[in-house]
């Protein structure tokens, strides 16, 4: 039987964990209280999920913070207030993946990571989260190689290429779950693989086969694509020759914003 101080305890944990949201929320959409007086009437219709949940009580409670910045979030976090619940493709899985899972509520949140152990960890704290290990074939220090050979290559050629068992093309991720190729993705998040030693793979391959998802979307509306660390050489590199300047819609700190439209029939060899 729970006790009246039982019951005061957990009514002032569920006050904690409820105000720690609302002020999380706030503080990225910059409404401020205009924001906390409209939650009594969102309250009467709204059931948060799991994601939400465990999101609110993790960052209320640890001292680690996201990857990215503010500013940065924001970039994507309003681009999912207006699409959620859709098909979100996040590389990497790290300190924000509870952030990114809970700003898409009852939508697809799906974390593909290279390190296996890195998943068992992450998955066994947040077993909420959906996460896949990828095997990557490139490594950084290949980059120039890659960007300069792939051209005469035609199964990276836009009017050929496919993902799925492409092991001709190298920049082509050809192993992943069958669910990847599966689905149409509405946001791809890049912000993973190691990138920043010799050995590391580069999100290389992580980009090019953003940008062929992205092409080869066959329903309405382009595919959004949020690049991260862009102050750096191979980030940037790729992310001209396969997302394109043009489609390049914002620009804050170290992330880029595209909009890529569908390119089902292309007839040229060329991304951009």
């Amino acid at each position: 039987m729970m006790t009246r101080t039982n019951l005061q305890r957990l009514l002032a944990a569920v006050l904690v964990i409820f105000l720690g949201a609302a002020l999380f929320i706030s503080s990225l959409t910059g409404t401020g209280p205009s924001f906390l007086c409209s939650l009594p009437n969102l309250i009467d219709d709204y059931n948060p999920t799991e994601a939400q949940l465990q999101a609110v009580l993790h960052y209320a409670t640890s001292p680690t913070t996201p990857q990215q910045s503010r500013a940065e979030i924001s970039v994507s976090f309003e681009v999912l207030k207006s699409r959620a619940p859709c098909n979100f493709l996040v590389f990497g899985l790290g300190y924000d993946s509870l952030m990114w899972a809970s700003f898409n509520p009852r939508g697809t949140t799906l974390f593909l990571e290279e390190n296996p152990k890195w998943v068992q960890t992450v998955l066994k704290s947040s077993p909420e989260l959906r996460a896949e290990t990828v095997n990557y074939r490139t490594q950084l220090k290949q980059a120039d190689e890659l960007l300069a050979s792939y051209k005469s290559e035609a199964a990276c050629a836009l009017s050929e290429v496919v993902l799925r068992g492409n092991e001709r093309c190298k920049l082509a991720l050809s192993n992943l779950p069958d669910e990847v190729y599966e689905k149409e993705w509405d946001l791809i998040m890049i912000d993973a693989p190691r990138g920043y030693f010799p050995e590391a793979p580069g999100r290389m391959a992580a980009i090019f086969s953003a940008a062929v998802m992205a092409r080869r979307r066959r329903g309405s509306g382009a595919t959004h694509v949020f690049l991260h660390d862009v102050d750096r050489k191979v980030e940037k590199a790729f992310a001209e020759e396969f997302l394109c300047r043009k489609f390049l819609v914002k620009a804050v700190g170290r992330l880029w914003h595209f909009e890529i439209p569908s390119a089902t029939n292309a007839t040229d060899a060329r991304f951009c």
